[in-house]
């Protein structure tokens, strides 16, 4: 089976990921972007690529061999720069799993979430309702909100075009009721890859799916078809 690292969506630190980091093992990595933690935190990295970098280099240091890339929403994007990365690092991922991300020469940079962290909040609660009702603190909310801005702006500079064709197989996935995706604009992945691509849709919204334990079980086998 195929060691599995996570990508977070924007303005997320990974905690949407307990229930599929369970299913896979202690041996799944969450990357960490800049300003996440430490000394940096808050300071958003400099460019899209400085964030693909970052991940690159986190698991090449955890020596992380042929690992199953796993992306939401903005960290599919992330993740499929990554894999690009570490192919010059002479390390090839085992497959890169797309959820809740429409397919690269698809993917819009909405207006209205990159203008104010006010405006971030109305996005996220369009997009994911009930995402930020569970945050511990108002305090919370607006660093969410403030990272989710600095995301989807590092996330303008993402050229699909960059992408290398990757050589390992690609999976998509969505929730049937996720507003920023369709049936077919998941689709569009499979021109990302050489190999082979699959795709699948899951009930309810967008962030739902990562807890689903039909996700989980569809990762696992994913996890172990990339492993062979």
């Amino acid at each position: 089976m195929s060691d599995a690292v996570f990508f977070p969506g924007a303005g997320s630190f990974g905690g949407e990921f307990r229930p599929l980091t369970q299913a896979l093992g202690p041996s799944s990595l969450l990357v960490r972007y800049p300003g996440r933690q430490g000394r940096d935190f808050g300071v958003p990295a400099p460019s899209f690529d400085a964030v693909v970098r970052a991940c690159a280099e986190q698991i090449v240091r955890h020596a992380v061999v042929r690992p199953l890339l796993f992306g939401h929403s903005y960290g599919a994007y992330v993740a499929c720069a990554t894999a690009t990365r570490l192919r010059e690092c002479g390390v090839e991922a085992a497959a890169l799993v797309a959820a809740g991300a429409a397919a690269p020469g698809r993917r819009e940079v909405p207006e209205q979430a990159v203008s104010s962290p006010a405006e971030a909040v109305a996005y996220l609660e369009e997009v994911d309702p009930g995402l930020l009702a569970g945050a511990p603190s108002d305090e919370w909310r607006e660093i969410v909100a403030e990272t989710t801005v600095q995301d989807l702006r590092l996330l303008g500079g993402f050229d699909p075009a960059g992408v290398s064709a990757l050589p390992c197989g690609v999976l998509a996935a969505r929730g049937a009721d996720d507003p920023l995706t369709t049936d077919d604009s998941i689709a569009g992945w499979q021109d990302v890859t050489t190999g082979p691509f699959a795709s699948r849709t899951f009930p309810g919204g967008h962030s739902d799916l990562l807890r689903s334990p039909d996700c989980a079980s569809w990762l696992q086998e994913a996890a172990r078809t990339a492993g062979h």
